[in-house]
């Protein structure tokens, strides 16, 4: 039980990682907030993640809109107190190649994967520097490193995030808080099952371990850095991909 007690706040954990690393981090013992826009998806969720015997509650959340973002951390403080791990997990694509990519496919993207980052970290600092303690974990990208062709605006928000994260690692160390990213590689969703054996194999060939990763391999990276075995890190970027980059 390595979050006993803990409260964590996960932004986009209705689905995917974010609902992965929300199930985890449960059965380590914290409660957790699980904040997305589909506040319906995000109250099943919440009612998975409490079966664990801890506290969850779910927060509709727009992380692009200041508004909404102060909204729900006031509602977080409201119903668990301290906020003691933020997981910038929301995000979105609108892939094409840069000459056809719209305007508006830019903002959106830059908007959720970066701005929304920027806003909640922005309000959980507010209360881990008055606690004087807190861990921040945004989830990057391999393509932040690598680029990836019709991911212009995504690849640029996920690079973002790392400078996002190292900037508040130095800002705030003195407080207490601890800023880290995760940057998955190539991992099992629904949106790489559906593709079909032939794509699957070409994107294996580019993975050293000749595998696609899964959630928990992601939510446990997240676990490590939350957990007080991750107190002497900050301004760190894990990559969990399998060797894809190095």
């Amino acid at each position: 039980m390595r979050l006993e007690g803990k409260n964590a706040l996960i932004t986009g954990a209705a689905q995917g990682i974010g609902k992965s690393v929300a199930l985890e981090m449960a059965k380590e013992g914290a409660n957790v907030a699980i904040a997305d826009l589909n506040i319906e998806s995000a109250q099943e969720t919440a009612l998975e993640v409490s079966a664990s015997g801890v506290k969850s509650i779910a927060i509709k959340l727009d992380v692009s809109k200041q508004d909404d973002v102060r909204a729900a951390f006031g509602a977080f403080t409201g119903e668990l107190g301290a906020l003691d791990i933020l997981v910038n997990n929301a995000g979105i694509t609108r892939d094409t190649i840069l000459l056809r990519m719209k305007e508006e496919d830019w903002d959106a993207v830059l908007n959720i994967n970066l701005k929304g980052a920027f806003l909640c970290s922005k309000e959980a600092i507010k209360i881990m520097a008055r606690q004087r303690s807190g861990k921040i974990i945004s989830i990057s990208s391999v393509v932040a490193f690598m680029g990836n062709p019709g991911q212009a605006n995504y690849s640029a928000s996920k690079a973002g995030l790392i400078g996002l994260t190292k900037t508040i690692a130095k800002e705030y160390a003195g407080r207490g808080i601890r800023a880290n990213a995760v940057a998955p590689g190539f991992i099992r969703t629904a949106m790489t099952d559906i593709l079909n054996d032939e794509v699957k194999n070409e994107m294996k060939k580019a993975i050293p371990l000749g595998q696609f990763g899964t959630p928990e391999d992601v939510a446990n990276a997240i676990i490590f850095l939350a957990s007080k075995e991750g107190d002497y890190i900050t301004g760190q970027v894990i990559h969990v991909n399998g060797g894809m980059y190095m």
